[in-house]
């Protein structure tokens, strides 16, 4: 008799068991009866499951028994409790014996330990009005978003999860973002990958508490009014031998092609997206985030290299297509699948693709032909206006078309702005660092940056640690800069009063995705070095200006044509005393010329926002 039922056991086999998590893995039997194991490994010839419970000795494994032909092996452990260590001991079809952590083990050891560990949450969730209110909240789109990008391990360094329910939510609710997104928190043995090698999917890492303990991370921050964003890696897996490679003596979950199933990046393996128990552990892992632990959305890693078969390949190192392309078209097929359940199963999630090409329609909606994201990140515009930036303002004038060719596709896709942490690690340096000039000028180009961002068409996002304008590149080994924190400038008082007046301001976030939320002023005034446009809200009157002004002079009085509503009035000055500015502007009122059109005053570098009266 199987110790799994058919209607399961048929559901593993088609790849559709929407909750894979309660049927692999390990999961208590009723009444305090043990537990059961269950473990998927086809082309294994024997294995057993062994730990604390059963001195580890290999002799005293427990063998599982086949279920069926289904590949899956299961077995009972009545001795068994929570917090006991186990793993899976594979004889595999290759003839070796390896001992393997569970693939769906929802607890793991603290690296650089691995074996799997027994767990059963018990938590009692607080944000009952967040989740009910949740799929109200869909229209992602017509909403403010400025997301805080943290990398748990480092933002403050030693802190638990515990401690960042405390620490962290207090801190982004101050600053006033709409969203965090941590960089993985699924279990990973090297942290200087950040955890985007992951080898626990379904685990969060134990570095910083258990489960229950991240599970309360989550609940603060709902209860705080902030969603919660998870980075998400379907793209590769690290080749360690006691994870997912080659789990049973063959290529299992990675492609048996080396061409398909290797990156030539980053050393790691490629899922096998054509192969639907593959599929099947990645969708209903991206299912179980979302459900056992109430994140918001996923934004999912390295896009890009899963929908290139010739992705930093050379030739004679991929195969085509069927079609004799380079589309690797089972992860097209992957993606549709996976957003579109996602976004059946869990109203209110959005998910957020990273990918760094012209693909089109990664958020269009699948049965318009697109991937279906809800987002994408958007990044040209970050390559774009940060190479501007670095370059000295004597020079900028002729690179002016890396401010404006932006706005050309800013309504091709539902857009996120990110300045993330792959700008600022390997030699990038900091936002600051990248920035010409002595320390005041720096600053000055980083507040305007921000300004910038904030006021362009799309989400925002930053990355930990900018808003404190450190001058070092981030590591993960030595955590932010905060003994130096804003030294001669107040960048964390900008960033507040960014987000307070962004989320005031429907004009900055309600037509993201619309072509009339956006009409340029003066995109031409490249011998200035200064751009100029309006955001556009739902009515006539919910506008807000922006003047760019990225030379190293101040402009006294700068012309620019305004929606004639009456007296416009200036709203935020990143060049204002208060943040450490020169305090050039125009402080309130703006005033008006002999024919009645705008002069405005922007410091250097500065950035200023104008709203009507």
């Amino acid at each position: 008799m199987n110790l799994i039922g058919d209607l399961d056991l048929y559901l593993i086999g088609e790849g559709r068991h929407e909750r894979l998590w309660k049927v692999l893995g390990a999961n208590p039997e009723p009444e305090g009866s043990g537990w059961r194991f269950a473990v998927w490994a086809p082309n294994a010839r024997e294995v057993q499951v062994i730990g604390d419970f059963s001195g580890w000795w290999p002799d005293d494994g427990i063998p599982m028994r086949p279920q069926g032909d289904s590949g899956v092996w299961a077995a009972t452990v009545p001795d068994a409790v929570a917090g006991q260590r186990y793993r899976y001991r594979v004889h595999g079809a290759d003839g070796r014996w390896t001992y393997r952590a569970d693939p769906l083990a929802v607890a793991a050891q603290c690296p650089p330990e691995n074996a799997s560990v027994l767990f059963s949450s018990d938590y009692t969730w607080n944000d009952e009005s967040w989740m009910g209110t949740r799929g109200k909240r869909a229209d992602h789109h017509a909403r403010p978003m400025s997301t805080y990008e943290v990398h748990l391990g480092s933002w403050r360094p030693g802190l638990s999860y515990k401690e960042l329910a405390d620490e962290l939510v207090a801190y982004v609710t101050d600053l006033g973002f709409t969203h965090v997104e941590f960089l993985p928190v699924m279990e990973h043995p090297f942290g200087g990958s950040w955890g985007y090698q992951i080898t626990g999917f379904y685990a969060p890492t134990a570095r910083f508490g258990d489960p229950d303990q991240f599970r309360h991370l989550v609940d603060r921050l709902h209860q705080a009014g902030v969603s919660v964003l998870l980075d998400w890696v379907p793209a590769h897996f690290p080749r360690d031998e006691w994870a997912l490679a080659r789990f049973d003596g063959t290529p299992l979950y990675e492609h048996e092609d080396p061409q398909r199933g290797e990156h030539p990046d980053w050393g790691t393996l490629v899922f096998n997206y054509g192969r639907r128990e593959v599929r099947n552990f990645l969708i209903a892992n991206a299912r179980y985030w979302c459900e056992e632990f109430h994140v918001d959305g996923l934004r999912v890693d390295a896009v890009a290299s899963m929908l290139y078969l010739d992705y930093s390949r050379g030739d004679g190192q991929w195969s085509p297509n069927i079609h004799g392309g380079n589309t690797y078209l089972e992860a097209v097929d992957f993606l549709q699948e996976l957003n579109t359940a996602v976004y059946a199963d869990q109203p209110g999630i959005l998910t957020i693709a990273e990918e760094s090409t012209a693909w089109p329609g990664v958020s269009r909606p699948v049965d318009a032909g697109g991937l279906g994201f809800g987002m994408k990140w958007n990044m040209g515009w970050m390559h774009d206006t940060l190479e501007y930036l670095q370059k000295d303002p004597s020079h900028r004038s002729y690179h002016h078309a890396q401010l404006t060719w932006p706005s050309c596709y800013a309504f091709d896709e539902q857009w996120v702005l990110p300045l993330s942490h792959d700008e600022v690690v390997h030699g990038k340096r900091s936002l600051m660092g990248k920035l010409p000039g002595d320390r005041w000028q720096r600053l000055a180009g980083l507040r305007g940056l921000l300004g910038y961002m904030y006021a362009f068409p799309g989400k925002k996002l930053l990355f930990m640690g900018a808003e404190l304008a450190g001058e070092s590149e981030w590591s993960e080994q030595f955590g932010l800069d905060w003994a130096h924190a804003d030294y001669h400038g107040d960048v964390r008082g900008l960033v507040r009063d960014l987000n307070r007046i962004y989320r005031e301001s429907a004009a900055l976030w309600a037509r993201d995705t619309e072509p009339g939320g956006f009409s340029w002023i003066d995109p031409h005034d490249s011998g200035s070095n200064t751009v100029s446009f309006v955001r556009h809200g739902k009515t006539s009157k919910k506008l807000l200006a922006c003047v760019a002004n990225f030379s190293g002079i101040p402009l006294h009085a700068h012309p620019i044509t305004l929606p004639r509503t009456g007296a416009w009035v200036e709203v935020l000055n990143t060049d204002a005393e208060v943040y450490g500015g020169s305090g050039v502007g125009n402080m309130g009122r703006i005033r008006t010329d002999a024919e009645g059109n705008a002069v405005v005053a922007v410091g250097p570098y500065g950035v200023v926002w104008f709203a009507p009266a």
